[in-house]
């Protein structure tokens, strides 16, 4: 995949696991296991199908299919961008924001596929709908941090338009492949309009990174700090007069 430059001063870093991105790749590894012991017919049942949730209401599948994966190189590929650019995000937003986006971005993809095809009896597997929505939010959220892809340093907001133009070329040509280049698309749709309903990138810091608004209950903590500190520098002043005016007094 990509590693990325995490910060100008400590040159080539890669990401921490972080709680939430290790448990989704432990279940996406598992999953695979399973279909490999199971066969095409737990594929068949947990893969999405446009048109059995439509005609059967299998609406199951647009969650399951995020968790299931065709040879090594797919789930290999999905769980190192889910590595290297979800812990980044999870670390801005906490365990439970992150993992609520990689649900809205897989699932979104999913449903806007069935919108699109309803009767398409063909079979859709991964997470990269979930994969792409990270892959643009670490793009508005880091715009300016260098990915090293493959061999050439890319700053990740056009890294992002590169992988974007790349899916929406192939979702109107021939050149597709099977794979579901709809899906890339639906992810990063999904992802855009989240996060500029909950306000997740309007505030920049330092260093080309963003900052999510989202982290209320750090704010009020830092306000509470600030607040103490305040209130010990007016004690603090006030006995320091006031042992300045004895010391003159006597």
């Amino acid at each position: 995949m990509s590693r990325y430059n995490r910060s100008t001063s400590s040159g080539i870093g890669y990401p921490p696991w972080t709680p939430a991105v290790k448990t989704l790749v432990i279940a996406c590894v598992i999953t695979w296991f399973v279909q490999l012991i199971a066969g095409d017919s737990f594929t068949l049942r947990f893969g999405l199908i446009p048109r059995d949730v439509t005609q059967h209401w299998h609406v199951w599948q647009l969650g399951s299919y995020i968790f299931l994966h065709g040879d090594i190189m797919h789930i290999l590929f999905n769980m190192l961008g889910l590595w290297m650019f979800g812990s980044a995000l999870e670390d801005v937003w906490g365990s439970r924001e992150f993992t609520k986006f990689f649900f809205i971005c897989g699932i979104g993809a999913g449903i806007l596929m069935v919108l699109l095809s309803p009767s398409d009896p063909r079979i859709t597997i991964g997470a990269s709908g979930s994969i792409y929505g990270i892959l643009l939010a670490f793009g508005m959220l880091f715009p300016d941090r260098i990915i090293y892809w493959l061999i050439f340093p890319i700053p990740a907001k056009y890294f992002v338009m590169i992988m974007g133009g790349i899916a929406f070329y192939s979702s109107i040509s021939a050149s597709g492949g099977g794979i579901a280049h709809l899906a890339h698309l639906g992810g990063m749709l999904c992802g855009f309009v989240y996060l500029k309903s909950r306000g997740l990138t309007r505030r920049r810091v330092g260093g080309g990174g963003t900052f999510s608004i989202g982290g209320l209950r750090a704010r009020y903590a830092q306000w509470q700090r600030n607040r103490l500190r305040k209130k010990f520098d007016v004690y603090y002043n006030e006995k320091h007069d006031d042992e300045k005016w004895r010391r003159w007094k006597n």
